[in-house]
């Protein structure tokens, strides 16, 4: 019997639903229960759960807030990419936290300085932030290809340098101005009006165009992981670094490439909020970006469509979360408390999952050999 043509193939054939299904499971079942743990907690202090999730939905899905929620999905879906870029390759990048202060700083500090035509001077401040994050990366990258450092404990070092080496730039006199503001915050002087990026106005507000880099960056992600032989290379790497190097693939290389690609697309972390809401970098920039970044990266299964939702759903979480003391007696802590048991849940879910796809895929097994045994046995028999 021939096989069937691939091309005639039908979709159930192409895509394997089960498959599909138990992916999508462990996500879910990470948020189901981390709802259901963040409910028990606020009928334990009084408080009526299913009237802090209705304000939580009913800003969510207005105008004003669905254009805040866009924003801050932009930034997190930077921060998951730069992570799960590592995660891919099996490195540990925990270091996108620093990488992107010091790619910010760097950034920053040339718009100051520069006041070139907009589409020069934006695609500068976003190269000097790819660099700078790039270079602080591949530090980590070396350690570990040249003296056998492990990149978590190398990462988790270069984030504490990070704070000590932008808190030696950011003085007075050297990457912010001498006579300080009005303002009590040390901080760069503001970027030229040509580096501001271009935004949308909306009905519920404006909207950041670094949406569509965003964009961008997430669909090159998807083509170089499926369609390039470095997508491979790094897939197969991530698996299995000796059956990698024994077909051909420089495993080093591929250490020091992804380390610095990652620091690079850290870089980008940063560039939203530089570019369109705060225009220079100071003690009061936003922080913590990288470390949600790799949790949303996790929950993302670090694919990037994965990862759209993950940060749609951290977006909306953090959004909605200002709106519950506003609007009824709720802490406003308990979006930290869901944000948390997210990430821990996920990892128990990811583990029962695929036990359970593990079991499954040996009874499929044990069906198909029992199966060709019974078809040789009556094949013997009318023989």
């Amino acid at each position: 019997m021939t096989s069937p043509n691939p091309a005639k193939r039908t979709l159930a054939q192409r895509f394997d639903t089960e498959r599909i299904a138990l992916g999508l499971a462990a996500p879910l079942l990470a948020v189901l229960l981390s709802v259901v743990i963040c409910s028990i907690l606020l009928l334990t202090s009084g408080r009526d759960p299913f009237k802090a999730f209705n304000v939580m939905f009913t800003y969510g899905t207005a105008s004003d807030g669905q254009v805040l929620i866009l924003n801050r999905a932009t930034t997190y879906y930077l921060a998951a990419v730069a992570a799960a870029f590592g995660f891919r390759m099996n490195l540990f990048n925990i270091g996108v936290e620093g990488q992107y202060r010091i790619a910010a700083l760097f950034a920053a500090y040339v718009g100051a300085q520069l006041n070139l035509p907009s589409f020069i001077q934006i695609p500068l401040l976003l190269i000097t932030a790819m660099l700078a994050g790039g270079i602080w990366a591949s530090i980590a990258g070396v350690l570990k290809v040249y003296r056998g450092v492990s990149e978590v404990i190398s990462t988790i070092m270069l984030n504490a340098i990070s704070l000590a080496v932008v808190g030696l730039l950011l003085v007075p006199g050297i990457f912010a101005p001498k006579v300080s503001s009005t303002s009590n915050s040390v901080q760069t002087d503001p970027i030229s009006a040509s580096s501001h990026f271009f935004s949308i106005n909306t009905a519920g507000g404006v909207l950041w165009g670094f949406i569509v880099v965003a964009v961008i960056v997430g669909v090159g992600f998807q083509l170089t992981l499926s369609r390039t032989r470095f997508g491979f290379d790094l897939r197969a790497t991530g698996r299995s670094e000796s059956a990698a190097a024994a077909s051909g693939v420089n495993v080093k290389k591929m250490v020091l490439t992804s380390m610095a690609v990652s620091g690079a697309l850290a870089g980008l972390i940063g560039m939203p909020d530089l570019l369109q809401n705060s225009y220079n970098y100071g003690t009061s920039f936003q922080q913590g970006l990288g470390f949600t970044g790799i949790a949303i990266a996790l929950l993302g299964r670090n694919s990037p469509i994965g990862i759209v939702f993950s940060a749609l759903l951290f977006a909306f979480m953090d959004v909605t979360a200002v709106q519950l003391p506003l609007q009824g007696d709720f802490p406003q802590e308990i979006v930290q408390v869901m944000q948390g048991t997210i990430v821990i849940c996920v990892v128990v879910a990811y583990e029962l999952v695929r036990r359970y796809g593990l079991k499954r895929q040996q009874q499929k097994v044990g069906a198909e050999l029992a199966a060709q045994a019974a078809a040789a046995a009556k094949k013997e028999v009318t023989a």
